[in-house]
Parts: C-alpha cells; sequence; structure tokens
C-alpha cells in the first residue's frame, strides 16, 4: 500500500500532538485536608482535571470518607460538589470515568480522615486549537452554502382559474 504526498500530510496534521496529558495524583488525609490544582497561568494555554479513581490508601479506618471538589461552575461562581462517599468494608474505591474540570479545582477530604488518594491526569489544551476548528466550521459551512445554492429554486403552484 502505497501513500500519495496529499494524504501524508494529512497524516502528519492528525498525529500532531493537539492535548497534552500527564498522571495526576493527590493524598488527602486529616493532616492534609485539601489540594487546590492551578495549572499554569500562560494565557495561551487552558488546564484541566480529569479525575478517574479515589480510593482509600492503607491505614484507612471504619469510617465514611466523603471528598468533594470545589469549582467554577458555567455562571463563573464557586460551587461543591461531593463526589466519592468511601468506606473501607463497602466501598474502598470508585470510578469516575472522564471527570473532567476546568482548573482551579479544589479537592477536599470534607469527612473521615483518610488516606484517600485521588488520581486523573492534567490536560494542557492550547487555547489556538479553537481558531483552527473555527475556521474547519468555516470552511464547512462554504461548502454546504455551495450545495445550497446548487439545488433549483421552487417555484409556486399555478392557480386554476374557475370557469
Amino acid at each position: 500500500m502505497s501513500f500519495t504526498e496529499e494524504e501524508s500530510s494529512v497524516l502528519q496534521r492528525t498525529t500532531e500532538p493537539k492535548l497534552e496529558s500527564f498522571l495526576f495524583t493527590c493524598e488527602l488525609s486529616s493532616k492534609v485536608p485539601f489540594y487546590t490544582f492551578q495549572g499554569d497561568e500562560e494565557e495561551d494555554l487552558e488546564h484541566f482535571l480529569e479525575l478517574r479513581t479515589i480510593c482509600l490508601g492503607e491505614g484507612a479506618k471504619e469510617e465514611s470518607n466523603v471528598v468533594e471538589v470545589i469549582a467554577i461552575n458555567h455562571l463563573g461562581k464557586k460551587i461543591s460538589v461531593p463526589i466519592a462517599n468511601l468506606h473501607i468494608k463497602c466501598l474502598p474505591m470508585v470510578s469516575l470515568g472522564e471527570f473532567e474540570l476546568k482548573a482551579p479545582v479544589t479537592l477536599r477530604l470534607k469527612a473521615g480522615t483518610g488516606p484517600v488518594s485521588v488520581s486523573g491526569l492534567h490536560l494542557i489544551v492550547p487555547q489556538n486549537e479553537d481558531s483552527d476548528q473555527d475556521e474547519e466550521e468555516g470552511e464547512d459551512e462554504e461548502e454546504e452554502d455551495v450545495e445550497e445554492e446548487e439545488l433549483p429554486a421552487i417555484k409556486p403552484a399555478k392557480k386554476k382559474k374557475n370557469q
């Protein structure tokens, strides 16, 4: 199988890294009851925290350990939401899937003494990606406009005269 030059340039563009991801972990306990994820203050980067698992650490007591997230909602206000209630006997670990939050995010051990380990990914997205996507969307819209222009115009129905 051989690629033409055009096909290989398309493959190169799609394999360029657009998103960087790094492992993230923190441990919450009675000694360190909260952790704030900030990200860098660079203007052209957005930082996200993608939470994957929350689990009790070695030496956890038989008690409820409640972990909450404090983040900014769509209105720009801080809100706190409990995301896990762990107990050594019945629920020592929770899988959150891909629970993604934009920085800044604070993780807090609201109840219990832990230790509770929180893990996931630190995602870094260049903001200029949006402008590239906007250009592509603009091209798609132009193609749609061309397709619409090619359709024949709808003619009004002719009325029959009463005799």
